[in-house]
Parts: structure tokens; sequence; C-alpha cells
């Protein structure tokens, strides 16, 4: 049985993105960047006041002046005047500072009369104004290439004046369960059937980190009809089956993926739950093969699929679980020859600094339930020691 981390190693070495889309800005957020934003102007494009005030000289600033007002402007409307030696305009936030002016003194400082302005206090050069360029200058880079966009880095794309955006295709994944017993959610059920939770659940998952996800029509357990699906691949940037991978006499997706030309890299994972999992490839196509379970499914779909989705998007992935420290909220035995990835509640520690994760006392891998029920994966290594309850572990949460 392969190792966790020689496994998503393997999967990601030869993925390569799915191409470049140009999308408007409105439609960008969730998105991958394909290409650097560069600021197309300087943030502000001149230098504006930062408050409703007066615009003056800071040497004629001084408490007590009487300042002759020769303008008023408003943002937008640029003012035409040079302010001299005596001379104030009002301006408000946002108005661009006349040619002259060095200083805002704020209304709250000054008492109008006419048009002269009495200062109550002094004001600094440059006090409440706000530099041409303060926040960027023209052809700044504002984000990378790579870079999930944000509703942040939207309006950051937005003031460097982008409308479009250049950002990888959402790879399209196709779904495929299989399995005689298997049904849809709402179809009448023979007594032994059972409903197809863990292709919803996996198509769930990978929708939420950025995929268009294809729900093919459940394949059963003959070679026509696993043959007939998998012929799909082809139109796919990634096919991920769920089921029929195991060592049963019906267990027939690798005898039909392998009869189409499938390149098999690995089958079977150390690891509890999801043994049974698979990966190769077919034709120009990634397929990974998931464990029927819907428990082993998801819990193999967040440790090698999603990363194996990203690298299709262009994010940067590393081959090692990204984890975050714990502590232990029972007792936990001795572990054999496959990491385990136990599912778990999370509860504030009495320290505070990291969370206290407890295991459920019951882990198979057909209970939606406790999966429901759990916030994260507590994460022991092959041969680990029993560990008391307050003893350091690692986890990944849970999407």
């Amino acid at each position: 049985m392969l190792d966790v981390a020689v496994a998503r190693a393997r999967i990601l070495e030869n993925l390569k993105t799915c191409g470049q889309e140009i999308v408007p800005l409105s439609h960008a957020c969730g998105r991958v960047l394909a290409q650097p934003v560069h600021a197309r102007t300087a943030n502000p494009p001149v230098s504006v006041s930062a408050m409703d005030g007066y615009a003056a000289k800071a040497e004629d600033a001084l408490e007590g002046a009487v300042l002759h007002i020769v303008d008023e402007v408003p943002a937008g409307h640029p003012s035409a005047v040079t302010v001299q030696k005596g001379e104030c305009v009002r301006l408000f936030t946002g108005a661009q500072i006349p040619a002259g002016a060095d200083t805002v003194i704020i209304q709250e400082n000054v008492q109008r009369e006419g048009d002269h302005a009495k200062l109550a206090a002094p004001a600094r050069q440059g006090q409440y104004i706000r530099q041409q360029g303060q926040d960027f200058q023209k052809n700044d880079t504002l984000l990378p290439a790579g870079r999930r966009l944000g509703p942040r880095d939207i309006g950051l794309a937005a003031a460097g004046g982008h409308v479009w955006l250049t950002v990888s295709r959402r790879p399209r994944v196709g779904i495929l369960a299989t399995g005689d017993e298997i049904i849809l959610p709402g179809d009448p059920a023979p007594t032994d059937g059972i409903f197809n939770s863990a292709s919803f659940m996996v198509a769930a998952l990978l929708q939420q980190q950025g995929a268009e996800t294809i729900m093919l029509p459940i394949a059963r357990d003959n070679m026509e009809s696993l043959t007939t699906q998998f012929h799909q691949a082809a139109t796919l940037d990634m096919l991920v089956s769920i089921g029929g991978a195991s060592v049963g006499d019906y267990d027939l997706v690798r005898p039909a993926l392998a009869e189409i030309g499938l390149q098999q890299d690995f089958w079977k994972i150390a690891m509890r739950p999801g043994k049974p999992l698979m990966f190769g490839q077919l034709g120009n196509t990634p397929v990974i093969g998931l464990p029927g379970n819907p428990v082993a499914a998801m819990v193999c779909s967040i440790v090698f699929v999603t990363p194996a989705l990203h690298a299709l998007m262009g994010l940067p992935v590393g081959t090692e679980l990204q984890t975050e420290p714990a502590i232990l909220g029972c007792d936990v035995k001795e572990n054999d020859t496959r990491q385990d990835f136990l599912r778990a509640t999370l509860a504030p520690s009495p320290q505070g600094a990291v969370p206290v994760a407890t295991p459920f006392s019951r882990q198979d891998s057909a209970q939606l339930n406790i999966l429901k029920q759990s916030q994260a994966l507590v994460i022991r290594a092959p041969f680990a020691p029993a560990q008391k309850a307050g003893m350091p572990c690692q986890i990944i949460r849970l999407p």
C-alpha cells in the first residue's frame, strides 16, 4: 500500500492547468488569476482632500489667520485657480487639491464670514491630503498570477481600472457513481437500495473549491455500462469515479478502465478510511477512483481530489497535507500500518491557544451523520503509539 504523501505527490506530479479565459470583473470572484493585474492608473490619480475643509498654503495656515476664499470645489470638478498667499479654496472630500495649496484646514477649525475664513487652529503641510499615488502607482502589480480572487481583490482590480481579468478556466470534473445498489435520491427505492449520497457530496465539495462538475449517469456493475460511462472522460479535465475499485467479484472499475486504455499509476493507499483508492491516466484525463463508502469518498476527496483540482486551476499546491495543531480531547489507541483520519469535534481549549479535537468513538466509513457533526479530521501516523487526552495532535479542518 502506498504512503499518503507519496500518493499525493504522484497525483500532482504531471497535472497541468486547464488553460485560460477572460471573464468580466463582476464574474471573477473565486476564480484564479492566470495573469498578473497591473494598475492602469495611479490611485488616487491626483492629490485629493481627505476631508471637507479649505485648501491653503501651510505658511498661511496659522491660528487666528483670516484667508480670502477664492473658489469652491466639489469632488470631480477641479479648480482652475492657483492659490496665492493669503488665499484659500473651499473644497469637499475627494476634491482635487488646487495648484499652489499644500494643506487642508478641516471645516471644524474654520469660522466662515462671507468670502473669508478665520482659522481656529493651525494646519501643517500635507495635512488631510491624500497624495497622488498614495495607494498605488500606475503599472504597479496589484495582484499576482495564481491568486484566488476574493471580494477585496475585485475591489483592488476595479480601482486599478480593470473590467476584464484573465483567469484559469474552471476544470470540468466528471463524477461517476458505480454499483447496482445505487439509486438517485427521490427514485423508488428497493429494499437494498442505497441513495447516491457520495456523488452529491463530492460534487458539492469540488464546486465549492471552483470546479465545474458533471454528474454522469450511474454505472452498473457490468463492463458494458462502465466502459460506456468511462468514454465520457475524453471531454473532461478530470474524472472521479466512486465505488467498484476494491477486490470483490463485482468491483469492475479497474478492469473496465484498463480495457479502454487506462495507464494505472497506483492502487491502494495506506490510509483509513480510503484504502482502495486508484489513480491513473486515461488519454489526457487524470482519473481518481474513490472508495464507495461515502465517508471514505469524502475524506479521499479532501486529501487527494481537492489538491488535484487546485493544480488544474493553477493554484500553488504542496504535496504535504496542510495541517494545524490541536489537543486530543480523549484517549486514542495505538495505530496499525495505515494512516488514520479520525472524524472529530472541535472545541476551544482552556488555554485558548489551540482547539481541542475529540474523535468520535465510532469511525465507520458509512456513517454520514457523524461526518456531519465533525469539524475536523485528526491525523494519526502509521504505528503511532496510544495517546492520552491532552496530548498534542494534528488536524485538518473539514470544509
